[in-house]
């Protein structure tokens, strides 16, 4: 078994856990549905191996109720019937902003403008921040390897004790 590099230095570094998660909750501010938020987390967390997050935002998924259907197929959404326009939107530019080294216009402005057209300007926003902290979060995860266990289940808790 993989075992971490280090402790995880979102816990070692003082005040680092509590930036990352105030960036978190910034992003809830814009009432976008939590399980639209909790696609986005996952779909990135899929695209960077972050098995922490991965499981984290999957169990986030299922404690808001949403089917295994949906949650099993976020990292194949395009092919899947089971996701609304506006799931559609935020999955592509969650993919787009988590990829950007991988083409030259990294967000295209198809992808940009289809959420624009179900997103408000602060829900963008909202939207652009969310992904940014995931990102950040599957970096330092993924750069020394933490390992996911038992322990995420106290995570998700927290998380929805913190959405309540």
């Amino acid at each position: 078994m993989t075992q971490a590099r280090i402790q995880n230095p979102a816990l070692t570094v003082p005040g680092a856990l509590d930036a990352l998660q105030q960036l978190v909750a910034s992003a809830k501010n814009a009432a976008i549905p939590v399980a639209t938020l909790a696609m986005v987390t996952l779909r990135a967390s899929q695209i960077n191996g972050c098995s922490v997050c991965v499981d984290i935002h999957t169990r986030e998924l299922e404690h808001v109720g949403e089917s295994s259907e949906r949650i099993h197929l976020v990292a194949a959404w395009r092919e899947a019937p089971y996701f609304t326009d506006g799931e559609r939107a935020a999955l592509a530019l969650t993919e787009a902003a988590t990829r950007l080294a991988d083409q030259p216009d990294p967000v295209p402005d198809e992808v940009w403008d289809e959420a624009a057209r179900h997103y408000t300007e602060p829900q963008l926003a909202a939207l652009v921040v969310a992904i940014a902290a995931i990102n950040a979060f599957n970096r330092v995860n993924a750069a020394t390897r933490q390992i996911t266990g038992d322990h995420v289940a106290r995570i998700v808790e927290a998380l929805a004790g913190a959405a309540a």
